[in-house]
């Protein structure tokens, strides 16, 4: 028995299968006494003798062979069915089912054999009937009290004014009454620093009730009031969202700015890629601003992402960056073989390896200090590793620095994108996914001008030799990446302000880093399943595009502050190669849904081709540092690729000369 635990349970110490086996014994051994106590009481029930010393020891006397069958059929009737195997810490009514059945199956057995030896002389006939009632509550009896030692929360119930004032902090829930009940469980097991204090749900019919001792509210407006008490009494409580049921959007900015200035903590419970990096679902943590900002997240089914990527090569360049690291997380909480991250960042590539050396330990990784502009070492790199999927997202992105620096922009983006698609195909890669941007739509400056380039570049790898299919995939901005707005206006609210917004009717899209990434993995498992089809480019469906200025003030208010009052916002003009509005699809391409939140694009016009020979000539200027002839050719041939009148490319703002 002891090495079929060792088979089971690879890893367990002689020490810990001991114990296993202790416990198993000690609870057969208590339901076989409880058994020999269930013939004894049935006998003297039945007898109606009346529950005294005498009556008790005259019953033990008569009944206590036939207790002692019982209790020996019981006991192999436990071994037979493994019921010694539940844990009775974690009992619920599923686990109730095998207990009666075997109470039931060791009475009728007990039954018949009593009747065919002796036909039931021996025990007044009533006790077969007392007999499997009583063996069930006691047994029921004894479970329960082994749960309710370990729930601390129905201790407190059972025991109100044991011990000292409860001075945990008050939780209220948000969420669906089924996802509530389980975490409630989870919680009551874990104590913690928490306890339930309300429970806010859409579920029609539950309003005015309780669950668990907590009262259940219908919606966002009784919820604000229970905070409102605490917060009058001088209690700072905690508001945990469960499910997508109620967000923090259905509360309202300016609402929740001033909870989390009056000490609320407001939480969230883990996300899929936390949960599958083997975080526990039930720990909380507190909001980012970005996810108090974000629009309510789609979910999608995680099916056809783990059918692309478990127990495939995974590579990813720009692995350091925002999106990069994001990528390495999703993919190895599907269950990649094996992680190969890439960047020519030390920093960002030491911190998203040992992230994911420490959520992931047992996942085949390597790291590689790689520039995507040095083809020898990128074709040494996929040589080696010989990736299944490829993810690019290595880039350089910020627009004003890039109109400042058009020479570096085209070795990274368009020189770099273009030895990656060629390390790709020559490596035997199934699949390479670039990552592009909405600023490659008519762009008006050096950074979506370069990513349209890029684009270009993997079309034209698709259509060359080789077996690599490709796919590009097109979003706005993430809430909270590197160099985003929203870091960028936390800094100046913790400083005082003001906050500076380029313009006041500047819009954009937003999407949360995970739910970019995640539907980023969605257009690749739609595109691998279409080997045969035509490439285009895949759009991410951002919802509606946000003001600058409300974002501005959304956060503001976030910080508990008065927009105008306490932080000024200030209008300071558009920078270098900056739109008032970002577009998603091309004027010279069309588009039509192929997935939910998902547009295939392709084009109605077809540009000139990217050619070895054109990356080429871009190299050479580029690596020339001559920074107006670079500009002039990455726009001439954007022209070309587009195929429109290079003097109906829209003006860029020029540059600001100190």
């Amino acid at each position: 028995m002891a090495a079929g635990l060792t088979d089971l349970t690879p890893g367990v110490t002689d020490l810990g299968i001991a114990n296993i086996l202790a416990i198993r014994a000690l609870k057969v051994t208590l339901r076989a006494t409880i058994r020999f106590v269930a013939v004894i009481g049935a006998y003297l029930l039945a007898s109606g003798h009346g529950v005294t010393p005498g009556a008790i020891l005259q019953s033990i006397d008569a009944a206590w062979v036939h207790a002692a069958a019982f209790a020996v059929l019981g006991f192999g009737l436990d071994l037979f069915f493994r019921t010694d195997r539940a844990l009775w810490r974690y009992v619920s009514i599923v686990d109730i089912g095998p207990i009666v059945r075997t109470s039931v199956l060791s009475a009728a057995i007990f039954l018949a054999f009593n009747f065919f030896l002796e036909r039931g002389a021996s025990l007044p006939r009533s006790t077969m009937l007392v007999l499997p009632v009583l063996d069930i509550i006691l047994t029921l009896a004894l479970v329960l009290a082994r749960r309710i030692v370990h729930d601390k929360e129905a201790l407190r119930t059972l025991a109100p004014f044991v011990g000292k004032h409860d001075d945990r902090t008050p939780l209220i829930l948000v969420g669906r009454m089924d996802r509530v009940d389980t975490f409630l469980r989870e919680l009551s097991r874990g104590g913690g620093d928490y306890r339930p204090a309300g429970i806010v749900t859409d579920t029609a019919g539950t309003t005015a009730r309780e669950l668990r001792g907590a009262k259940v509210l219908s919606g966002v407006k009784p919820a604000a009031d229970v905070l409102d008490d605490f917060l009058n009494r001088g209690v700072d409580p905690a508001l945990v969202f469960l499910d997508d049921a109620i967000t923090p959007s259905d509360f309202g900015v300016e609402r929740l700015g001033q909870l989390r200035a009056r000490g609320v903590h407001l939480l969230r419970t883990p996300s899929l890629v936390e949960v599958g990096a083997g975080a526990d679902d039930t720990v909380m943590r507190e909001f980012k601003f970005e996810e108090l900002l974000a629009r309510a997240p789609v979910r999608l089914d995680d099916s056809p992402l783990r059918a692309l990527v478990a127990g495939r090569r995974v590579l990813v360049t720009g692995a350091g960056g925002s999106i990069g690291s994001e990528i390495c997380r999703q993919v190895a909480s599907l269950g990649c073989g094996h992680l190969a991250m890439l960047d020519h960042s030390e920093f960002g590539l030491f911190t998203i390896d040992q992230e994911i050396g420490d959520r992931w330990p047992t996942l085949s990784r390597r790291e590689y200090l790689h520039d995507v502009r040095n083809k020898a070492l990128l074709h040494e790199c996929f040589d080696g590793e010989r990736p299944d999927i490829v993810f690019h997202a290595a880039a350089l992105k910020h627009v004003p620095l890039m109109e400042r620096h058009p020479c570096e922009s085209v070795l990274t983006n368009v020189v770099g994108t273009w030895n990656v698609a060629e390390s790709a195909n020559a490596a035997g890669v199934k699949h390479m996914v670039f990552i592009s941007t909405d600023k490659a739509v008519d762009p008006p400056n050096v950074m979506g001008a370069t990513k349209r380039l890029a684009e270009a570049v993997v079309r034209a790898q698709q259509t060359s030799e080789g077996n690599t299919r490709f796919s590009v995939v097109r979003f706005g901005n993430v809430l909270g990446s590197a160099g985003s707005v929203v870091p960028t206006f936390r800094a100046q609210i913790e400083r005082g302000g003001p906050v500076t917004v380029t313009h006041p009717d500047i819009e954009r899209y937003f999407m949360t880093i995970p739910e970019a990434v995640q539907l980023v993995l969605h257009a690749t498992a739609h595109s691998a399943h279409q080997p045969d089809g035509p490439l285009g480019v895949f759009v991410l469906d951002m919802g509606k595009p946000v003001k600058i200025m409300d974002l501005a003030r959304q956060l503001i208010e976030l910080s508990g502050k008065t927009p105008g009052r306490d932080i000024e916002i200030e209008v300071t003009g558009l920078r270098p190669g900056e739109k008032l509005f970002e577009e998603l699809v091309d004027s010279s391409e069309m588009s039509e849904m192929c997935g939910q939140s998902l547009m295939c694009v392709t084009d109605r016009i077809k540009g000139a081709r990217m050619t070895e020979q054109t990356v080429q000539k871009l190299e050479r200027i580029a690596r020339s540092g001559d920074a107006a002839a670079a500009r002039a050719l990455i726009f001439e041939t954007v022209a070309q690729v587009r195929a429109v009148p290079t003097e109906e490319r829209p003006a860029v703002v020029p540059i600001r000369r100190a």
